[in-house]
């Protein structure tokens, strides 16, 4: 999400009437699924083993119809103080827990989550504003992340190295980071959390949350979940403790001392700010930045294929992943082909854009009137710059925020907007004479996160994912540039961030590594066979 936008989203929320006796939809029985999450018209926003917080009151809106959900009580800078030391007091018995018990609590977890798939999807949907299928898909993340983690606490593995002095052993020991921070954005509100919290949990670390401030309920129902589990299995609250509230929560979550590890996902330009605040105090940092993903058509692509994934990876979601395709680099023998069939593939499901959680919806509204506005604004930029507006291009009138996924030619392959995030969904179609330019393209903006391919030649297949192929971190072929798995590394290079999240060893964010020297010889020696005085 580009800092305008996100300075848009705050300045709108500041202005934001209360309307404090206004209907709320967890009043409506459309939406009874809100009261089975254990949700209210106020909720509390922050938990540290109790549910207690002194800060504003932030209304949550559904981006669907503009009307407000329900109200979260937000943290005040006492309330994170008592979150932060009430996780530190509950690490220190969580960690002397055996990690296969710590992966028992999470295995629980997951089966927690998977009871409430169904209404904590439907909030999901509500809140956030994706469709159904792809909310409860999110949940889903998260519980096989939880049963990612629950492996990982039977194999975490340690290392024994030989020693070159005849006595002695060498060990890799890994040992829990203490207290980490998890600082998520609106448009994954589950997912990008239990990423993060599942594995640190197995690891042995605590944590404090700090959700979006325009998703906080779903963060509230989610940490609710997590409870009860918790306290099935007397185990301190504060493990997992939240911390609802706006960028002062935040700067000081992020120049807390005490927080060992900020996973960090958002936009490139606050990322950049939080990576230097955490290393100013030698901390650690994990960012999930932001991504101008393309996907290259070669001329020998299976055109089927590719427009069955693109109309998915350009519009899915309403363009509001950090892996949305958002620049098409189609080779020029099959570029006017590519363009008109994308052209009737997006008029085919211009129907069905509307209210997220009905089952014939494919695609969903933006997050916020901010968003709106960045949308028109690119798309005016777009035609004063020369461009042309293949389709779309407007903004539907009707309640809510909805906007026309938008097609986009005749811009050149460097131009500024090209390179630049409007976190819409607005793709740019750009032609290529081969697959050596594509590359170019496609490594030529600042971030480094998804791409993909569509071709059927191996040798292409195998220059794209080499050395002088994509710089991204992640690297597919005849696939769309979203939709990840867990069990794969997720993140990207350069200004999306370098971290890692999920996959084979992503634990190793959460935990720090010392090597151990073992004498048993009786006797002192000296590495490299250094002789000092009188043996």
């Amino acid at each position: 999400m580009s800092r305008v936008l996100c300075r848009s989203v705050i300045a709108l929320r500041l202005r934001l009437p209360m309307a404090r006796h206004a209907s709320y939809l967890i009043d409506d029985p459309n939406y009874s699924f809100l009261k089975d999450l254990g949700l209210d018209k106020k909720n509390v926003g922050v938990f540290n083993g109790k549910w207690e917080a002194n800060g504003q009151l932030i209304q949550s809106y559904s981006p669907a119809n503009g009307k407000v959900i329900a109200e979260v009580q937000s943290a005040s800078a006492a309330d994170y103080e008592a979150c932060a030391k009430a996780a530190q007091d509950a690490w220190h018995a969580w960690a002397e827990l055996p990690i296969p018990s710590r992966g028992e609590i999470v295995r629980q977890i997951g089966d927690a989550l998977r009871e409430k798939l169904q209404p904590l999807g439907q909030l999901v949907s509500l809140e956030m504003g994706k469709i159904l299928p792809e909310a409860i898909g999110e949940v889903v993340e998260y519980i096989h992340v939880c049963d990612l983690a629950l492996g990982l606490s039977r194999t975490l593995p340690g290392t024994i190295f030989p020693s070159e002095r005849p006595g002695h052993v060498l060990i890799e020991k890994w040992n829990p980071l203490g207290l980490i921070g998890v600082i998520t954005a609106f448009n994954f509100p589950v997912a990008v959390f239990g990423w993060n919290s599942a594995i640190a949990m197995v690891c042995g670390d605590v944590s404090i949350w700090k959700p979006s401030d325009t998703t906080p309920l779903t963060a509230v129902a989610v940490t609710k979940i997590v409870e009860s589990v918790l306290v099935k299995n007397n185990i301190p609250g504060a493990v997992a403790a939240l911390c609802v509230g706006g960028r002062d929560i935040g700067h000081t979550l992020v120049q807390d001392r005490r927080v060992k590890l900020v996973s960090f996902t958002g936009s490139t330009a606050v990322g950049q700010q939080v990576g230097v605040e955490v290393q100013k105090r030698f901390g650690r940092h994990l960012l999930e930045l932001g991504g101008n993903n393309a996907i290259i058509v070669n001329s020998d692509a299976n055109l089927d294929l590719l427009l069955n994934a693109a109309l998915f990876a350009c519009a899915g979601t309403a363009g509001q992943r950090c892996t949305t395709t958002r620049r098409l680099l189609i080779h020029q023998q099959v570029f006017d082909e590519v363009v008109s069939r994308l052209k009737k593939a997006y008029a085919s499901v211009v129907s069905r854009i509307g209210d997220p959680l009905l089952p014939e919806t494919l695609i969903g509204p933006l997050h916020t009137p901010a968003a709106v506005e960045a949308y028109k604004s690119t798309v005016a930029e777009v035609v004063k710059q020369g461009g042309t507006i293949e389709f779309g291009g407007k903004v539907i009138e009707r309640e809510g925020y909805f906007v026309e996924p938008t097609i986009v030619t005749g811009l050149p392959h460097d131009s500024p907007l090209v390179k630049s995030e409007c976190f819409a969904p607005i793709v740019y179609c750009i032609p290529i004479a081969d697959l050596d330019t594509g590359i170019q393209y496609n490594n030529e903006v600042d971030q480094g996160l998804s791409s993909s391919v569509f071709t059927e030649n191996l040798g292409d297949v195998f220059k794209w994912i080499g050395p002088h192929g994509s710089d991204c971190g992640i690297v597919n072929v005849n696939i769309p540039t979203n939709g990840a798995e867990v069990g794969g590394a997720f993140g990207g290079e350069k200004a999306t961030g370098g971290g890692r999240e999920c996959g084979a060893d992503a634990w190793k964010a959460y935990m720090r590594r010392a090597t151990v020297t073992i004498n048993y010889s009786g006797t002192i020696k000296l590495a490299q066979n250094i002789k000092f005085g009188d043996e």
